[in-house]
């Protein structure tokens, strides 16, 4: 095994909600391992900010638009080349209990966390067929996707179906060479949760979570490495849980005081 092998040299990535937080992390690991990033991000401002940083290209872009998707597709095909990773991590999140979710709040946080995923996909995959030259393809989804979700039901909807749509465009494209896999994070400290997250949270979200402490951007993006490099070339369909273990304890956190590990509440 070649240590080259998890180079993105010469290649052209593109990272929707690239501006910050997970995505941001992604698009600055991708360009530190040799690949020239396009970020299409809603936000004008940190689009520009994100790019300069990491001399990629910029453009504003709503995911959620399927012209947008197209022009932005076209535009970083012609200026960087075309398209071998794609990391759908543009999404959002609002509380939808139940028994108040409107059909609109529904179909914004569907827009905003799956169909995007769609439309990022098809748009990218049949660019990648049609050059014949394979590709990777990752997906931000949530732990929230595999276990219930109290007062986020739309949104918990949503990144479960990130995750089936992952199995199934999986096979669909395998026969081109093209591997989608998906990310599932818990608790990561990107610069928008620090930013609310009250005295204290950091180490109150690291009972919650076996490794006792929340993520960072940067495990995340040296996850997304992996699966854009040919250090994963036989994997696909794939779900990773890069949460410091929250998925496999299904319920199991540190107890504030000693440490142990218990099952409900205190």
């Amino acid at each position: 095994m070649d240590p080259s092998s998890v180079l993105l040299t010469d290649q052209v990535a593109v990272v929707t909600g690239g501006g910050s937080g997970i995505g941001r992390g992604i698009a600055r690991a991708f360009a530190a391992f040799g690949a020239s990033v396009a970020i299409w991000e809603q936000n004008a401002e940190s689009a520009e900010a994100a790019a300069r940083e990491i001399d990629g290209l910029g453009l504003v872009t709503d995911v959620r638009r399927s012209d947008d998707v197209d022009a932005a597709l076209a535009r970083t095909t012609t200026e960087l080349g075309p398209v071998r990773v794609l990391v759908n991590n543009a999404g959002g999140v609002f509380s939808s209990p139940i028994l108040e979710t409107s059909e609109n709040g529904w179909d914004a946080l569907y827009r905003a966390n799956l169909r995007h995923v769609l439309l990022c996909t098809q748009r990218v995959a049949r660019v990648m067929v049609e050059a014949g030259t394979g590709g990777s393809i990752i997906s931000v989804t949530s732990i929230e996707g595999v276990r219930a979700a109290p007062g986020y039901a739309a949104y918990a909807a949503a990144k479960a179906g990130v995750i089936n749509y992952t199995k199934t465009a999986a096979l669909e494209l395998a026969p081109y060479g093209i591997r989608v896999n998906a990310l599932a994070p818990d608790i990561t400290m990107t610069e928008g949760m620090a930013s609310v997250a009250p005295p204290g949270a950091e180490e109150r979200f690291g009972d919650t979570v076996p490794m006792g402490r929340p993520g960072h951007v940067d495990e995340m993006a040296g996850a997304a490495v992996f699966l854009a490099s040919s250090m994963s070339s036989y994997v696909t369909g794939q779900t990773i849980h890069v949460d410091g273990g929250t998925q496999a304890a299904s319920g199991w956190y540190h107890h504030p005081k000693s440490g142990s590990y218990i099952l409900g509440p205190t």
